[in-house]
């Protein structure tokens, strides 16, 4: 049994990062060396002087979605609305603020230009052509735990420079400290680039619950490897070039594929005690606490060293979460 409270760790409010960076690049670097049990401290701008020639860095080309919608009842109640995937051409599956606003009943959207039906529990329809376009009336869904309301900035850099692929609840975060520049520079020194697709879904936003979390049951994402970054995957293991995950989402996605899955949607739960098939190295943002993703980081780099790590980054005062600092661990 793994208890959920061995993946706690005291964390001051302050240093939840609410605002990005202007310069991506310039977010603090904490570089975890597994083999020596060393902790040293760098700035994001100097990732590539840890990587090496024939590296596969691979990157998660999801695009987030502005999937939060603002409406009113017929009634002039305001009314948030999360979409959270698509169900057909009209229908999208959905999160309802207030929860007691009732089936069957109009939202009204964009100033009255769109309505949308409660037509089912978790569901709303609209119209065509409104339901292709309704994205273009939401806002950027920024996690819970950054407290206030997106600005048009948020547009830019909630979003990763390399997203491509439309159909993520959140930001694939770890990927967010690139820019085009640095991408260049890291290509330019011999490390090869590859792109594969998790949508990060609502899963990400739910916390455990199970005090036994092997117990937890994740929530599928879908998850596409294509053959370009197929090829690049075999071309370094063929090179014993190292395969650096950057973010948890490609990492968990490398490792599903691993196991013979190309595309489809992935339930994958890492925990301290999986033996990793793929993956060498990992770039990631600092996790909740007692979160999937703080777990999956205990058991790619060790429980014990993790707790260090981020005690030191505490200390420190790197600034955690989606618009905080990186963590790279080799």
């Amino acid at each position: 049994m793994l208890k959920l409270s061995e993946f706690d760790y005291p964390l001051p409010k302050e240093l939840i990062a609410q605002h990005p960076l202007e310069n991506r690049e310039e977010a603090r670097l904490l570089i975890v060396d597994r083999q020596k049990g060393r902790i040293t401290h760098a700035v994001f701008r100097d990732v590539g002087s840890f990587f090496k020639e024939k590296d596969l860095l691979v990157l998660n080309d999801t695009k987030v979605l502005h999937c939060r919608l603002m409406g009113n009842k017929t009634t002039g109640g305001k009314v948030e609305i999360l979409l959270t995937r698509r169900i057909n051409g009209s229908t999208f599956s959905c999160l309802v603020q207030p929860s007691r606003t009732k089936a069957g009943e109009k939202i009204i959207f964009a100033g009255g230009k769109i309505t949308g039906i409660l037509s089912a529990r978790g569901q709303i329809s609209f119209k065509q052509p409104d339901a292709d376009v309704i994205y273009d009336y939401g806002v950027v869904p920024l996690p819970p735990y950054i407290k206030r309301e997106p600005i048009d900035s948020d547009k830019v850099y909630y979003q990763t420079v390399y997203a491509k692929n439309e159909g993520a609840l959140a930001s694939p975060t770890a990927g967010l400290h690139f820019t085009p520049k640095l991408l260049e520079d890291i290509c330019a020194q011999g490390v090869n680039l590859a792109y594969i697709t998790l949508h990060v879904g609502l899963g990400t936003f739910r916390p455990v619950r199970c005090e036994n979390i092997l117990e937890h049951k994740m929530e599928p994402e879908y998850f596409q490897v294509p053959d370009e970054a197929v090829a690049k995957i075999r071309q370094a293991v063929d090179d014993k070039g190292r395969i650096i995950a950057v973010g948890t989402t490609a990492l968990r996605t490398l490792e599903t594929f691993a196991t013979g899955r190309r595309e489809g949607n992935t339930d994958l739960f890492i925990y301290p005690g999986y033996k990793f098939k793929l993956v060498d190295c990992l770039l990631t943002n600092f996790h909740l606490p007692m979160t999937t993703l703080f777990m999956l980081v205990c058991a790619f780099g060790g429980e014990k060293l993790m707790k260090k790590a981020y005690q030191e980054a505490v200390e420190k005062k790197y600034r955690f979460y989606s618009y905080g600092d990186a963590m790279l661990i080799l």
